[in-house]
């Protein structure tokens, strides 16, 4: 807990911008460890991704005017809305809320979802290219926002599309911040793909190959997250890539933050998209095939029910009071 000792201002005062001056101050200063676990009120976090340019807001509203005038011309399309037989493309709807709304309703999403915090501390970015993730051959396993999928839905590489200029090369990772053994500060690489020129995925350098979500039994559900990185140009990744086939779970611990700051000078984080998954018995078939080790299985331990100390009078209390404090299965209700 952060605690002001004293100013050299009348009445022992910071005014608003010398005390947001002197809380970052402080919170730059503190180890990393305590940097990205501290939530010190104030300290605003660092954008790293691309600035958005968003349109003149006369010039939406002009626009927007114009389009509404046209329709109302439009004989055949008020005859449609009258009768209730109008239609709308949601493919152009999406289109639009990608390009105007969606990127920041994205970001609060990831935000709600803790996204940032576990894998930007510190951080976080507007997320600006949609990531068009499905894992089957209709939408029925595709990826959103924190929606859920079963491992077994989950259980092959998905197809992965994105808009990217001609002579781009973009880095895609897929990671679990949730599912880790040992550290709760580290994650699971499940895929890493750099060097993909345009939208071709399948065209890039595969660092460390697709591994299925693994969520251990009676740990709940699990965050998986795709984030995608703009590249300057081509990245050497040799001390990125892992060995093929990779199933040790000791080379996929992971860091997103570190990988990050390791090549924060050639990329840019720009697209980002999740979904939550628990356990279902494919899982244990990852753990004893896949993994070749036996697989963990854990419960939640209740601690014992708080009672505050009794008192010799208690006013006002039902006669069940009694059985919080007494030994054995008697109770003391419907024996009086």
């Amino acid at each position: 807990m952060l605690r002001r000792q004293g100013t050299n201002l009348p009445g022992g005062r910071l005014t608003g911008a010398t005390w947001k001056h002197w809380i970052l101050s402080m919170a730059r200063s503190l180890p990393p460890g305590l940097q990205e676990s501290c939530v010190v009120a104030g300290v605003e976090k660092v954008d790293i991704g691309f600035p958005y340019y968003r349109t003149s807001r006369i010039k939406e509203v002009k626009e927007r005017k114009q389009l509404v005038k046209e329709n109302r011309k439009n004989a055949e399309l008020e005859r449609a809305s009258r009768l209730r037989t109008l239609k709308l493309s949601l493919d152009h709807v999406q289109e639009i809320w990608e390009k105007t709304s969606g990127p920041f309703h994205i970001k609060k999403m990831a935000e709600h979802y803790g996204v940032f915090r576990d894998l930007f501390p510190m951080a976080h970015f507007l997320p600006q290219v949609p990531l068009r993730i499905c894992y089957s051959q209709d939408t029925s396993a595709q990826v959103y926002y924190g929606n859920r999928l079963t491992p077994t839905e989950a259980a092959s590489v998905p197809q992965i599309s994105f808009e990217a200029e001609e002579g781009s090369l973009w880095t895609l990772m897929l990671t679990c911040p949730d599912e880790h053994l040992l550290d709760n500060e580290a994650e699971y690489v499940h895929w890493l793909v750099g060097n993909i020129p345009g939208g071709a995925v399948q065209a890039g350098e595969e660092l460390c190959h697709y591994l299925p979500p693994f969520p251990p039994r009676g740990t709940g559900f699990h965050r998986y997250v795709y984030v995608l990185f703009k590249q300057e140009g081509r990245i050497d990744f040799q001390e990125d890539a892992r060995p093929t086939p990779c199933y040790s779970l000791a080379d996929r611990s992971f860091k997103t933050i570190d990988f990050y700051r390791k090549h924060q000078d050639d990329m840019t984080p720009a697209g980002v998209a999740f979904f939550q998954s628990q356990w279902d018995e494919s899982v244990t078939n990852t753990f004893h095939t896949t993994l070749n080790m036996r697989e963990p299985v854990f419960e939640f331990s209740r601690p014992p029910v708080y009672h505050p100390p009794q008192v010799k009078f208690p006013h006002r209390q039902p006669l069940r009071y009694l059985d919080r404090y007494r030994d054995g299965k008697e109770h003391s209700y419907g024996i009086y």
